[in-house]
């Protein structure tokens, strides 16, 4: 079915055009369309060490000497590696609230992250952002992104102006199409249970889990959160203390 999406993205995009196309920009959509359906482990990987060089070059990253930086390696001291992979942590300097993990071990962590959760609440957002890498979560994400980039390509090969200028986003575009793509709220709490996991391998405290997700509910409310697909952070943090009462007490 996806593949079938995929060039129905691009068919539609071409609709309606009269307008002669780049044969060189429709062979570029339909490598991407194929790339996205059959994007591999190691493709994954490639892509989020690119992706993540990319979103540091284009985002304020605090210095180790900083008081976010020791905070933060305050915070993952003794956490080299997780389920094989080897990690890397930063701080991006914003107030968005938010932190990211890709395939290649990047983790960020944003300072207005840093600023509302206390360390035991930031391990557990760490825990459940590699929770969606380790999950094929990202994984979907980059497939998507590539089916947009494809359809993108079909559009600009048929001679549409608007069309071609957005066909040239480059790796930052991507980048940050992964790192904010929206998650089912079955994805969400699977990445939640993976981080409560998380915080037991590595003997961290485990209200780190329903706490951090009861200040989510503080800050946004219990209705939605950051993004309109997550389930409620109150009704997470309910379901975390009954996971933590039933499979670790």
């Amino acid at each position: 079915m996806k593949k079938i999406t995929l060039a129905a993205s691009i068919m539609l995009a071409l609709a309606g055009s009269a307008h002669a196309f780049d044969l060189g920009s429709m062979i570029s959509a339909g490598t991407d369309a194929l790339k996205a359906a059959t994007l591999s482990d190691a493709d994954v990987k490639a892509l989020a060490a690119q992706s993540s060089a990319q979103m540091d070059k284009e985002n304020k990253v605090a210095a180790p000497s900083s008081a976010y930086g020791k905070r933060l390696a305050k915070i993952v001291k003794g956490l080299d590696s997780e389920d094989g992979t080897k990690l890397n942590f930063k701080v991006y300097q914003t107030k968005d609230v938010n932190a990211f993990a890709m395939a290649d071990g990047t983790v960020r962590v944003y300072s207005g992250l840093l600023d509302k959760m206390d360390d035991d609440q930031v391990r557990f957002v760490i825990g459940h952002e590699i929770g969606h890498v380790k999950l094929g979560h990202t994984k979907k994400a980059m497939q998507v992104a590539y089916g947009t980039s494809a359809a993108r390509k079909a559009a600009a090969g048929s001679g549409n102006a608007a069309a071609a200028e957005l066909s040239s986003s480059e790796i930052g575009g991507f980048a940050e199409a992964v790192v904010n793509a929206q998650f089912s709220q079955s994805q969400e709490s699977d990445a939640d249970a993976y981080g409560l996991d998380f915080l037991k391998r590595h003997n961290y405290k485990l209200d780190g889990g329903p706490s951090a997700l009861r200040k989510l509910a503080e800050l946004y409310g219990n209705d939605s959160s950051m993004l309109a697909s997550h389930p409620a952070p109150g009704d997470r943090a309910v379901k975390l203390e009954k996971l933590i009462q039933t499979k670790y007490q």
